[in-house]
């Protein structure tokens, strides 16, 4: 019998990421509470979170810190903005807070509402600022294939993914895209992932030359790919990109959505994998997704620009109603202080090993041809034979059944159509014997889809 929820859902409710006409032939799974790395729907029935909601439930379902946090505040001061020369504390300390934590020297912070605004305020304000500084042809910014940056118009167009183009008319105009760094799919015959690292550079080094070093802006990245299949590069790969964008003074916009606050066994992705970013884009994790929140940090060189322009027109003109609205800077000042009181990234450091033997466990599956893992991230890629690395067609189709016979064992998994892979990124506060449970149940969907495909 259809929930009142599910009728509500189904009548009104559009959804992302779903095939549209599909609410016309099932309802959709009413998830209604949570605690630690369970959820719970409607029905009663229990599931492992395995994918932190989205990439962001990082403390868990049910803290009571995080709560307490939201309703102070919202006692306090419910809501005021942080335009004209009017701030709120919480969105203030917060800023003072992510400059002592990010790596980055003397950084301004911009505070938004989500992850894809902070990437799309990124292309406003490199604009902005390379005209205010004379440099007005660097306008092009670079990404990469198969990347995931937003849902606004400038940053699906960073975005890589060609079915978030489609009839949306993107990308925009001046995005690029380079190469995913994706060895087990790009690397040639008898290539080392070494030099598959470096050609991939030197693609990225052809690219700015072909369109003329002096028109590019920056290079976008997510130091460990997420929604594009969890590609984790090889590690001289961003030594190698560093070394070709300081050759033509590029900046490095460090795109930690995903990857940051833990994510990947280090505060940020930059110091797991060796990035010196000009820019960071950070969401998610920030407020363990208990409130909408994200930021975009800059560096002094780029703030200064950006000052020079306002000085230059008479304002900064630009703002948002809800940029460092208090209920949320206090939830995400509480999450990063609680990720400091609690050792949460110590945490992740203990039991990411047992994660990562668990995943590569996985490769003997029949069903499975790659396994890739950071920190507590990770995915296994989906082939048809292990020996041709066969892809189901259409491509997708392993993923979205594999993603339902383990949720029918009780563990909610992440299917990446476009990658053929599923992907892994549990709340940080996972145990492990929760890890345990995890892949256990995730083992038996798997052999229920092998049995499906009729895979072995």
């Amino acid at each position: 019998m259809t929930s009142k929820a599910a009728a509500a859902d189904r009548d009104f409710l559009v959804r992302g990421f779903t095939k549209l006409s599909d609410r016309h032939l099932h309802d959709p799974v009413v998830i209604e509470r949570g605690k630690g790395v369970w959820v719970w729907d409607e029905e009663g029935t229990p599931y492992i979170e395995a994918v932190a909601g989205m990439w962001c439930a990082s403390l868990g379902f049910g803290e009571e810190e995080l709560v307490d946090a939201a309703v102070t505040q919202l006692r306090k001061l419910p809501y005021y903005h942080t335009l004209t020369n009017k701030t709120v504390g919480p969105a203030a300390e917060l800023a003072a807070k992510l400059a002592e934590v990010v790596p980055m020297r003397d950084p301004k912070v911009h505070l938004v509402a989500t992850g894809s605004e902070a990437n799309d305020f990124l292309i406003k304000f490199i604009r902005y600022r390379n005209n205010a500084i004379g440099d007005t042809q660097r306008k092009k910014i670079i990404a990469r294939t198969n990347a995931y940056h937003g849902a606004t118009l400038g940053a699906s167009s960073l975005t890589g993914i060609p079915n978030m183009h489609k009839l949306f008319d993107l990308p925009l105009p001046g995005i690029l895209h380079t190469s995913d760094p994706h060895f087990y799919r790009a690397g040639r015959d008898g290539e080392t992932r070494e030099e598959f690292g470096q050609r991939m550079a030197d693609e990225l080094d052809e690219l700015i030359q072909r369109e003329g070093p002096h028109t590019i802006a920056g290079f976008i990245a997510e130091p460990v790919t997420g929604g594009g299949g969890v590609i984790v590069p090889p590690p001289n790969y961003y030594a190698a990109v560093q070394d070709v964008l300081g050759r033509y003074d590029i900046p490095f916009f460090d795109d930690e959505v995903i990857n940051g606050f833990g994510r990947t066994g280090s505060w940020f992705g930059a110091q797991t994998f060796g990035i010196k970013a000009d820019t960071m884009s950070l969401g998610k994790g920030l407020s363990s997704a208990y409130q909408p929140i994200a930021a975009l940090v800059v560096s002094a060189d780029i703030y200064e620009g950006m000052e020079k322009g306002s000085d230059e027109v008479g304002t900064f003109a630009h703002g948002a109603t809800y940029s460092g609205h208090p209920v949320a800077a206090a939830v995400a000042l509480r999450t990063i202080e609680l990720m400091q009181e609690r050792d949460v990234i110590g945490h992740v450091q203990k039991v990411m090993p047992r994660f990562a033997a668990r995943l590569h466990a996985l490769a003997d599956h029949p069903l499975v041809g790659d396994v890739r893992v950071a920190g507590l991230m990770g995915a296994v890629e989906l082939v048809t034979d292990k020996a041709t690395k066969g892809r189901f067609d259409p491509v997708g189709k392993a993923a979205a059944l594999v993603q339902q016979t383990a949720q029918e064992r009780g563990v909610i998994v992440r299917g990446i159509g476009v990658a053929e892979s599923i992907g892994f990124s549990p709340p940080l506060v996972i145990s492990e014997a929760e890890i345990d449970e995890l892949f256990d149940r995730f083992a038996l969907g798997l052999d229920d889809a092998a049995a499906q495909l009729r895979v072995s």
